[in-house]
């Protein structure tokens, strides 16, 4: 399942070329992603952390395509991927596109950790759908 928002670039995220410095792309990636984690997978980042379950990247990796200026209307997209290797790890695929056209795209890996320390893990809760999710390749 592919998960869309739509963003409009802001005017403090432009840098002195008159396009998004490169910084503010993975943090509209984030609203999507936070935004995914919530209403799709039912995993409240804030009240889990209360409960001692916080969920983290452990790595990402992002490839620019296209530049975005302001005021430019974009959908960001998230969709999430099992590991292959049944590590517990979450993978979530995304990009930022405009006009139809993908402009950045990226792969972020998280898990769960617990706040108090410990190995990572993946909660319960999100067994099954991580489960039924497409494996990363």
């Amino acid at each position: 399942m592919i998960y869309s928002k739509e963003y409009t670039v802001k005017d403090e995220h432009i840098d002195v070329q008159g396009i998004m410095d490169g910084l503010y792309y993975p943090f509209y990636m984030e609203y999507c992603r936070h935004t995914f984690i919530d209403e799709v997978l039912g995993f409240n980042l804030e009240e889990e952390a209360h409960k001692g379950v916080n969920m983290v990247l452990s790595e990402y990796k992002i490839n620019f395509l296209r530049s975005l200026k302001k005021d430019d209307h974009i959908s960001v997209t998230c969709e999430l991927y099992r590991d292959k290797e049944g590590l517990p790890r979450l993978h979530f695929k995304q990009s930022i596109i405009l006009n139809k056209k993908v402009v950045t795209k990226g792969v972020f890996t998280g898990t769960c950790v617990p706040a108090t320390g410990g190995r990572p893990y993946i909660p319960e809760s999100l067994q099954t759908i991580i489960e039924n999710a497409p494996a990363l390749e």
